[in-house]
């Protein structure tokens, strides 16, 4: 019981005599605060990574642009109001959005012969996966197949806003030699039209409020098929026109709005989305099929040798 005098007799005594010399204590550092338990006191902000306007899975219900997915399926959205929500941040008109689903449709194949499903087609037979295959299908779309979507609208819009003629809009194009996107096609023609974009013309004109660039579009049609029967629109300039013409009339869009949703390619995010339908039909076509490995035949290719010297 008496140790703790004893203790500190003793320190007193040796502190007298200068055997310990006291120093003065060190500061207490400074503990940091845990950042989760400041976070829900909301004494703190911590910064984000990156931002994301279009869904949350955060609460009891996944959100679409803030619309709840039972939602979705309660009011029977479909697909096209899901494109709508994800890609627009908004609800489309009814007819907005079967246009939508027509598009992902009438795009969603067009036969094993042409540059995507070749390639889609080549990959599968390689014993390749289903991800690399789609891959090597989706790679091919460009300004040459199914990429010209949004540079045909840009073209038509730009003309039609500036107010030239369609004879001066095929004449400037002719004159600085640059093609027009979205006419012309290697088969179809005046006198063999495309189905696919007489269903678009059909319903674009039954149910859209206007479609002033593809009445212009038509109107240019009807001087290129002068000089040749097959410089008809073709379904990507068709699909093409009749967008800006849903973006400009359908009530949901600014004109800037709908200007820059053009600028950002969602045009041919449409065709991306729907053939890739299709690239995966010819996956599995060829996995069913068990086809084996291709090789093109030899008379299916030029060889221009080099001279050796």
């Amino acid at each position: 019981d008496e140790l703790p005098e004893l203790l500190a007799a003793t320190y007193e005594r040796l502190v007298a005599d200068g055997t310990l010399v006291v120093r003065p204590e060190p500061p207490v550092p400074t503990v940091p605060m845990d950042s989760s338990w400041a976070a829900k006191l909301g004494l703190i902000r911590q910064p984000t990574t990156f931002t994301s306007s279009i869904s949350d899975e955060r609460g009891e219900e996944l959100l679409y642009a803030g619309m709840p997915i039972s939602a979705v399926f309660a009011e029977q959205l479909g697909l096209g109001g899901v494109i709508s929500l994800l890609w627009f941040r908004r609800r489309l008109p009814e007819y907005a959005c079967r246009f939508i689903e027509m598009v992902l449709m009438l795009t969603a194949d067009h036969g094993p012969a042409v540059a995507g499903a070749h390639n889609t087609i080549v990959t599968a037979r390689a014993d390749k996966d289903l991800i690399s295959s789609l891959c090597s299908g989706l790679l091919t779309i460009g300004p040459r197949f199914g990429g010209a979507l949004n540079e045909a609208a840009q073209q038509f819009t730009e003309a039609y806003d500036a107010q030239l003629t369609p004879k001066q809009f095929v004449d400037s194009m002719r004159a600085s030699k640059r093609l027009i996107m979205g006419i012309g096609h290697r088969i179809k023609s005046v006198e063999n039209p495309d189905k696919r974009v007489e269903l678009l013309k059909q319903f674009v004109n039954e149910h859209f409020p206007a479609h002033d660039v593809l009445d212009y579009a038509l109107a240019v049609e009807r001087i290129t098929t002068q000089k040749k029967s097959n410089l008809i629109l073709n379904v990507d300039g068709a699909i093409a026109v009749a967008f800006v013409d849903l973006l400009r009339s359908s009530g949901a869009f600014t004109r800037e709005e709908a200007d820059e949703l053009i600028e950002m390619q969602c045009i041919n995010g449409l065709f991306v989305l729907g053939r890739s339908v299709g690239l995966i039909g010819h996956w599995i076509d060829q996995k069913r099929l068990k086809q084996p490995l291709y090789r093109a035949p030899w008379q299916s290719i030029h060889y221009a040798s080099g001279i050796y010297s």
